[in-house]
């Protein structure tokens, strides 16, 4: 399946019992969808939230430690974001 006309998916795994370090900068303007698995958000201050597949997240400007794999299978996060246009060497 294509995206839309404009829009860039991202996969992103994360293995049973995995974790990623969070980085703001990695998730831009993107909205996240986890589509298997279910994954949890750490934040800076060691709270954490759950979200299972199905769910919308917006990562952006959180202050988040991890993103951690509890689960007994692998995770995928669909990062959408809009397709920024490059400079043309053309010009």
């Amino acid at each position: 399946m294509e995206p839309p006309l404009g829009f860039e998916v991202r996969a992103v795994g994360v293995e049973p019992g995995g974790h990623r370090i969070f980085n703001d900068a990695e998730w831009g303007d993107a909205v996240v969808v986890v589509a298997s698995g279910e994954i949890e958000l750490e934040c800076l201050r060691g709270t954490t939230r759950g979200f299972k597949c199905g769910d919308v997240l917006w990562l952006t400007g959180l202050p988040l430690r991890a993103l951690r794999n509890r689960g007994p299978e692998p995770v995928v996060l669909l990062a959408v974001s809009r397709r920024y246009a490059t400079a043309s060497s053309d010009s």
